[in-house]
């Protein structure tokens, strides 16, 4: 990174701790308490794209409201999204390797029956008289006791060879049998995926919809309800004094994640997105760690379900914060009461308050 870009962060991180009115714009499914009405314009009402007009003050903090709760949907789907899109992936290697299986199998199979084949014709060669009238035809006593103790051994050989046959078969059957249920898990996730984007693209297209039909005086005082919003809610926290209390040492992993997720600031929100142009907000999560050496989870919601939970007076940079109570926005710690995370659509990777949005609980990563 940057000297410039770095000089940006730190400034950024820094106004974190002087000013209580941190927060970049909320996350899309933001629910702090309602900030008071904005003062209407002149005339008290502003007619909108259409010919519909949206009330100033009460009616617009609706708007914002319901954004809220368009742009959570939206971000519930992209985890249900993610998650169907991590497991089709985790299907179709599965059925890879169970077709690569099934190909060893079948040449095992055939490797087999070649050699019960040969043991077979081994023995059919021996004859068909009984032992003691060929020790009596024999020339050589001891050389056909000899001959006939190699005749058992085949024999046993023989009984081997059909019962690794029989395992092999019974192998092949069930390989073929948990190929057919992961393309059945695989064609029902592909679906749930679909669902999913649908689920999403309506829910975007609506609180796009809702945006376009604002002046762009409406617009700029949506924005300033949105910050005003998640700056009440960042200060209600720390005036709960819980920077204090947080320890602020990070581990050699949270300090390259950090560094990570820093460098990605700017970077535009896109749902479903891994980077390396953009992010959804566990996209970057995960992306984040994957760079320390520690893969971990996809979704928001597996990350909470999966990682080790810590308190929040003992988070430290690195550590991810979990919101809401259906654990659908992940945002990663950076010291002194503020994250890095990527919002929602429309907006780009910034740094705002730890708590500007309803915290779930915290999870830690690194096992150091």
């Amino acid at each position: 990174m940057g000297s410039g870009k770095r000089a940006l962060t730190t400034a950024a991180i820094a106004l974190v701790c002087t000013v209580t009115v941190l927060g970049a714009p909320g996350a899309a499914h933001a629910s702090p308490g309602r900030p008071a009405p904005t003062p209407p314009p002149p005339g008290g009402t502003a007619p909108a794209a259409g010919g519909s007009t949206i009330a100033a003050g009460t009616d617009l903090e609706a708007v914002r409201k319901k954004l809220d709760r368009l742009y959570h949907d939206a971000a519930v789907a992209t985890d249900a999204y993610n998650a169907a899109e991590e497991q089709t992936k985790q299907q179709s290697a599965r059925i890879a390797d169970l077709a690569r299986e099934i190909v060893k199998g079948r040449e095992k199979l055939a490797e087999l029956k070649d050699r019960a084949g040969a043991a077979a014709r081994a023995q059919y060669r021996g004859g068909g008289l009984p032992p003691e009238v060929r020790l009596w035809l024999s020339n050589d006593p001891q050389k056909f006791l000899d001959d006939a103790g190699t005749v058992r051994q085949g024999e046993h050989a023989t009984e081997g060879l059909l019962a690794e046959m029989t395992r092999t078969q019974e192998d092949l059957r069930q390989y073929a049998r948990d190929a057919a249920d992961q393309w059945k898990r695989l064609d029902a996730n592909r679906k749930a995926k679909a669902e999913a984007k649908k689920r999403i693209e309506k829910e975007i297209a609506t609180a796009e919809k809702l945006r376009s039909r604002l002046r762009k005086q409406e617009q700029e005082r949506l924005r300033k309800l949105e910050e005003q919003a998640a700056n009440q809610a960042q200060t209600a926290w720390l005036d709960t004094g819980i920077l204090k209390d947080l320890g602020s040492k990070a581990s050699v992993e949270g300090r390259t994640a950090v560094r990570f997720a820093t460098d990605q600031l700017g970077k535009p929100y896109v749902w479903g997105a891994e980077g390396p142009k953009s992010y959804d907000c566990s996209g970057l999560t995960s992306q984040a760690w994957a760079a320390a050496g520690t893969p971990i989870p996809r979704t928001s919601q597996e990350q909470w379900k999966r990682l080790r939970h810590v308190d929040i007076k003992d988070m430290r940079p690195g550590d991810l914060i979990i919101y809401f109570q259906d654990a659908s926005h992940v945002a990663m710690y950076v010291g002194n009461g503020a994250i890095i995370h990527a919002p929602r659509p429309g907006r780009t990777v910034t740094v705002a308050g730890a708590g500007s949005m309803p915290i779930l609980g915290v999870v830690r990563p690194d096992a150091t």
